[in-house]
């Protein structure tokens, strides 16, 4: 069966940096975009980044640009997400994601969190002022 892990949240400072990891089995890993999204206390979820089956970065949210950066290892079946400058405004719960179709079936990869079906149980990053 599908399983998305994510690993790697904790505390840090402003300005700090953290990468967190997603590790997915279950299904033919590089055969689908990925995404990670946030959530944060009272807020709607958000999409951050998502990525090509390829390692083509699609998107990135404007608040992240510049300050992460999405990657994924194929051979590893991981995602991360290198987050660097941080903010008191990342703190959230993150989640990984995976695309609901295989990147044959629709030739590119969307943004929109009901277009992922699998969800990691989540990892909390908290950025402290």
């Amino acid at each position: 069966r599908v399983q998305l892990v994510e690993s790697g949240g904790g505390s840090v400072q402003t300005g700090g940096s953290l990468r967190i990891s997603c590790a997915a089995s279950g299904y033919t890993y590089s055969s689908y975009c990925m995404a990670w999204f946030r959530q944060a206390p009272g807020k709607e979820r958000e999409e951050v980044a998502v990525i090509g089956p390829g390692g083509r970065v699609e998107y990135y949210a404007d608040s992240v640009e510049d300050r992460f950066t999405i990657s994924r290892d194929n051979a590893k079946n991981t995602l991360y997400l290198q987050m660097n400058s941080l903010k008191p405004e990342d703190s959230a719960v993150y989640s990984c994601a995976r695309d609901r179709l295989q990147f044959w079936q629709r030739g590119r990869c969307l943004r929109s969190a009901p277009e992922y079906n699998y969800w990691g149980q989540g990892t909390q990053v908290t950025v402290s002022s």
